[in-house]
Order: C-alpha cells, then sequence, then structure tokens
C-alpha cells in the first residue's frame, strides 16, 4: 500500500487553545470528508501566544495537555491518521517543548518529535525572534512507521538544516513533514525554494502544514501550506487563506526519483576546507 491522500489544514492560531481545538477540529473533519487518509497541522496549532509570559502561563504538560487530547480523541472518532504540527509541552516554570506528535486512527500516540533547531533570529520585519529563550530545543531525530512507509519528523526551521533532512532520508523516511510558522518575511523569500530543495535533494515528498496571517502581537505569518513531490512538483499549495488543501500522493514516486539520481548513494566523506595559504604552508612550499 504506497498510495494516500494527504491533507494539510492551514489555519491562524490563537492564543486561546479552546478555540484553536474548536477552529482546527472543524477543519480536520472536513479534511477527512473530502477523503484524507492522513491529515496533518500546522506548529503551534494549539496555541500561538503573543508573547513568552503568556506562552509560558498557557502551556500544559504532556499527559494533562488539552489539545493532544483533543485531537487524539479525533482522530479515533474519524478513523484517520492525524499529525499535529506541534504543540508547546510545558518542561519547567520557564522553558518548554515546541513538540510534534504523530495520532494513529486508534488514538495512539506511534511518534512524537522535539523541534531541534530554534529560530534565534532577526529578519529585518522590525522584530527579533529568539525561541531559545523559552523553547528547549530536542537532541533527536525522529522516524515514523506507517501503512504506507517510513516517515520523517520536523518542525518549521529544520528546513534550513539539510542534513537533518538527509539522515532521515537515508534512514528510510520517503515522506517528510515540516509544518510550520514561518514569518511573512522569511515565506515570501525562501518558502517555496526550501521545500522543493529539500524534496529534490532526498529523492522524498515533503507535506508542510503552514500557519497564515496576522497573529495575537502583530506576527505574520506566511501560509501557502504545500505538498511537494520527490521530483519537485508542488502538487498543492493554501495560498494565504485559512482552509484545507489536499494531494493524492503514491509514494512509490520517491524509488522512481531516486533512481533516476541516486544522490543519497554518492555522498562521501571529506577534510574540512583550509585555505590555500594552509595548504601551500602544510605541503612546505
Amino acid at each position: 500500500m504506497t498510495k494516500l491522500t494527504i491533507a494539510c489544514v492551514q489555519t491562524n492560531s490563537k492564543p486561546d487553545p479552546t478555540d484553536n481545538i474548536a477552529e482546527v477540529g472543524a477543519m480536520i473533519r472536513e479534511a477527512k470528508a473530502r477523503g484524507a487518509d492522513l491529515i496533518t497541522t500546522p506548529e503551534v496549532v494549539g496555541m500561538l501566544a503573543a508573547n513568552r509570559e503568556e506562552a509560558l502561563a498557557t502551556a500544559r504538560r504532556e499527559d494533562s495537555h488539552e489539545v493532544l487530547a483533543a485531537f487524539r480523541d479525533l482522530a479515533v472518532e474519524l478513523g484517520s491518521w492525524l499529525l499535529i504540527g506541534s504543540i508547546s509541552i510545558k518542561l519547567s516554570d520557564d522553558k518548554l517543548s515546541n513538540r510534534s506528535f504523530l495520532i494513529g486512527p486508534d488514538g495512539r500516540i506511534v511518534a512524537r518529535y522535539s523541534k531541534i533547531h530554534m529560530f534565534d533570529v532577526q529578519v529585518g520585519d522590525g522584530a527579533s525572534y529568539r525561541e531559545s529563550t523559552t523553547y528547549q530545543p530536542g537532541e533527536e531525530a525522529v522516524l515514523a512507521d506507517t501503512p504506507w512507509g517510513t516517515m520523517g519528523l520536523t518542525i518549521c526551521y529544520d528546513i534550513r538544516f539539510p542534513y537533518l533532512y538527509r539522515d532521515l532520508a537515508q534512514a528510510g523516511a520517503k515522506l517528510i513533514f515540516s509544518p510550520a510558522a514561518f514569518t511573512k518575511v522569511t515565506g515570501e523569500a525562501h518558502w517555496h525554494v526550501l521545500q522543493r530543495a529539500r524534496a529534490i535533494e532526498n529523492g522524498c515528498f515533503i507535506v508542510s502544514p503552514a500557519q497564515t496571517g496576522t497573529h495575537a502581537g502583530g506576527r505574520q505569518t506566511y501560509g501557502h501550506s504545500v505538498i511537494v513531490a520527490p521530483w519537485g512538483e508542488v502538487l498543492a499549495d493554501g495560498g494565504t487563506e485559512p482552509g484545507v488543501i489536499l494531494a493524492e500522493v503514491d509514494l512509490a514516486a520517491v524509488d522512481t526519483a531516486r533512481g533516476k539520481v541516486p544522490s543519497l548513494t554518492h555522498d562521501r566523506d571529506y577534510s574540512r576546507p583550509t585555505s590555500q595559504t594552509q595548504a601551500l604552508r602544510a605541503a612546505g612550499d
């Protein structure tokens, strides 16, 4: 079984998890009604807080998280595979984990992944982002076995670190999730290029449900949820409005793409670069 219909839910998350459970839940139901076998949601789908203090006050531990519980129940109700792109999991009084969950149709947590790369940047939109102030980075890459094949989990800023995707692909991933809350500025500049590049260089599907619009505190996200094929074709694009996109994918296309360009088997170890001057000195010239 290699064929499935994948949905990306594109939403505009609010600070109150109750609001997001209702709005996203309705879109998940819509995706199921339209034939989705696997439904994906964006990063911070349960809460996009206006500031650090609000995020710390609202987040919950995994075993008592209302968003996780609600979406696990919904997966059972619909009999669907569901990716919770990420929710904020409370680790301590001053640290959270930005954590993704792949849920099976029986409500079981098949895989969990904590975002490794922290978004500590100043992109030129007048805002400074310091994710590491509030969130503790994860330390492990994660694969999940599904009825259709092996899938890899990443989150948002991870897309800029190709070695993570390479490791996942070489470990067997035929599809990699990249749920996101990309800023409008970086999205307009880099979003589609990064998604297609990770798909092409690894010969795999990239599935990236995204946040969109203006959020509490004035933060703007780019939208354009995408499903990208191993040869780089964009199979579906969510534009800038909240909604649901779907695409039928066949994971057999991964073997076809990797057969044409088997670059995953061509990686080599090599020495770190040195300047020409250093090289000449080492040679005694």
